[in-house]
């Protein structure tokens, strides 16, 4: 599951709402275990998935580099060939 977790800090544009709330919520599925919680967990588990995603949210933007940022397009197409390598 955690191979969907990506990374987020110094791309070209900055990381969307749904890219951070997608991050926590595979975050949270790695750690509980639970793909989808039994109603009896639900409440627990989407609450977890909020405050994950306002720490990551507050950790990208308190972080600072100096390395210029990456472009997603470009990143993409390494993934691709990176793949392609691996999997041929």
């Amino acid at each position: 599951m955690c191979r969907n977790i990506k990374t987020l800090f110094n791309f070209e544009p900055p990381a969307t709402q749904d890219e951070i709330d997608a991050s926590a919520l595979q975050f949270v599925r790695k750690l509980s275990g639970f793909n989808k919680p039994s109603q009896a967990n639900a409440e627990v588990f989407d609450r977890a998935v909020a405050e994950v995603a306002d720490a990551a949210r507050r950790l990208l933007s308190s972080l600072h580099t100096h390395a210029p940022s990456r472009d997603r397009d470009i990143e993409a197409e390494r993934a691709r060939e990176r793949a392609r390598v691996r999997f041929a």
